[in-house]
């Protein structure tokens, strides 16, 4: 396992594309699995993924469960970062969200990465 590093995976796409969802899902949670920090920044409406019972399902042939891959990348330390004006713009509660989730914005985001990051935006 290789260690260190930060992944960023941007995502736009909600579950309107859930084969997009579930790529993005794959490529996260393999990036923690190498023991990467990965951050998953949801813009868009994406940020509903990070509400309760919204990943679910299987998307195509072949791939897995949603629940599986969210949880996995819950488990392996990986965070959901939701753009708060796309979760105001959508009138979301904010209290509502999974514990691997928070309110984060641009700002932060570049904070956060620093030096650098791998990026992957779906």
């Amino acid at each position: 396992m290789t260690t260190g590093g930060k992944a960023l995976v941007n995502l736009t796409t909600g579950m309107e594309d859930a084969e997009k969802v579930t790529v993005a899902f794959l490529v996260a949670t393999a990036a923690v699995d190498q023991g990467k920090q990965v951050v998953m920044w949801l813009t868009k409406d994406a940020v509903k993924l990070g509400l309760p019972g919204i990943a679910q399902g299987e998307h195509c042939d072949g791939c897995p469960p949603l629940e599986r891959l969210f949880q996995q990348f819950a488990d392996g330390g990986g965070e959901l970062w939701l753009c708060p004006i796309c979760v105001k713009s959508r009138s979301l509660d904010e209290t509502a969200i999974v514990a691997n989730a928070k309110i984060v914005g641009a700002t932060p985001l570049w904070e956060w990465i620093g030096d650098g990051a791998t990026v992957f935006s779906y």
